[in-house]
């Protein structure tokens, strides 16, 4: 092939080149399409429940009835012992709550950890015959986090679900009688 040839052919594909893209031509989007990212967060869940009479002052949930509509607080720490998070959360129509971290920020600092940073409180009770506070799982400093090994699954949602309590009010008024049965 003449050399003149070989130059000739090459300034044709520059040129076309060159009239392509000045005429807003760009390539196609590629069709691949990457997964999105999966987001783990973190929740609480637990229980809340109103003491019976019987049982009052000491830990025991016997005969208690769950209390719906209840505010809980989860507080977390950080390692220099300020508020790093705080969310309020109500319980379902069976005294369940479950409450997802969102925002909540880890450190490499391993006190950082919801296991270690995080405590659950009562806040408060609808039920105005049973909304004093009781000290059921050391509530009244904040019921420590449970790692019980439970995760929930979506496609692109992952969450470690910790555990809270039990956590529980008492009444305001119970008759008097015997000391707490055990």
């Amino acid at each position: 092939m003449d050399p003149r040839a070989v130059k000739f052919s090459v300034l044709v594909i520059f040129i076309a080149t060159v009239a392509t893209l000045a005429n807003g031509y760009s390539p196609p989007p590629p069709t691949t399409v990457y997964p999105a990212v999966k987001t783990v967060e973190a929740a609480v869940e637990g229980m809340v429940y109103c003491q019976s009479c019987d049982k009052f002052g000491s830990w025991s949930l016997a005969g208690a009835e769950a209390i719906a509509g209840a505010k809980i607080s989860i507080i977390c720490k950080n390692h220099k012992q300020q508020v790093s998070f705080y969310k309020v959360f109500k319980t379902d129509s069976y005294g369940h709550f479950y409450g997802e971290l969102k925002g909540f920020k880890t450190t490499p600092h391993f006190l950082d950890h919801p296991l270690h940073a995080c405590r659950a409180k009562l806040v408060s009770s609808p039920r105005e015959d049973c909304n004093l506070f009781s000290n059921i799982n050391n509530a009244l400093d904040g019921a420590s986090l449970r790692y019980e090994e439970k995760r929930i699954k979506w496609t692109n949602y992952e969450a470690v679900v910790y555990a809270a309590g039990p956590l529980a009010f008492r009444p305001d008024h119970c008759p008097a009688t015997a000391p707490p049965t055990y």
